[in-house]
């Protein structure tokens, strides 16, 4: 990271945040028809409550967590209602502001990985239970970078999530894919995160 990039993400606020998620403008070809849905501050709290078991604001914020910001999108309902395997159903990109880039290095790995892969076969959530969690390898992020796949069982099927997280310096970008059933999405979702890490370069330089 140049110099004058280090030196701007340190001038972040959480005031920030919002302009650097992804819009519907910023997303691939194949997510086009995707409508907007959610939109959000993700504060400590928030996160832990959604998080996998031993999750807490405490832990959270020990690592360095400052606050988050969401954007999310849902992919319209089929005509005839039924939504078949291996059908995209929800996008999302998420940025989080640390207090340094160590705390980003640290989530990635003390929270990202370790949740997932340190839970797989377990309850996370009432009715849900982590069937996997495989690393998925990434290609064309600037700084530290990680990929899952991951696959949840449900009352009413299987659905999966490919998820990327990054780091632009104190910030932690993160997208994911949810597909029903099965499936790996890497390349749509390695798009997104480098459509991401790209817009958040541009937030943190004023070009924007």
């Amino acid at each position: 990271m140049s110099q004058a990039l280090h030196r701007a993400v340190q001038l972040m606020t959480a005031e920030d945040l919002p302009s650097m998620v992804l819009s519907h403008r910023d997303l691939p070809a194949s997510l086009q028809d995707f409508i907007p849905r959610r939109q959000n501050y993700l504060d400590n709290h928030t996160m832990a409550e959604n998080g996998m078991p031993g999750s807490s604001a405490e832990r959270f914020r020990e690592v360095g967590r400052i606050t988050g910001y969401l954007q999310e999108f849902n992919a319209p309902v089929p005509e005839n209602n039924v939504i078949p395997p291996g059908y995209d159903v929800q996008a999302a990109s998420v940025v989080h502001l640390f207090d340094d880039p160590n705390g980003v290095a640290r989530w990635i790995d003390e929270v990202f990985l370790h949740d997932f892969e340190a839970n797989v076969n377990e309850e996370i959530h009432p009715d849900q239970h982590l069937l996997a969690a495989e690393r998925l390898p990434l290609e064309g992020f600037s700084d530290v970078s990680a990929g899952l796949r991951v696959v949840h069982g449900t009352p009413k099927g299987t659905a999966s999530s490919t998820v990327v997280d990054f780091r632009v310096g104190r910030i932690l970008g993160v997208v994911y894919v949810v597909t029903l059933g099965n499936y790996t999405r890497l390349e749509v979702t390695q798009e997104l995160g480098l459509a991401l890490e790209r817009k958040i370069v541009r937030v943190v330089l004023g070009d924007l």
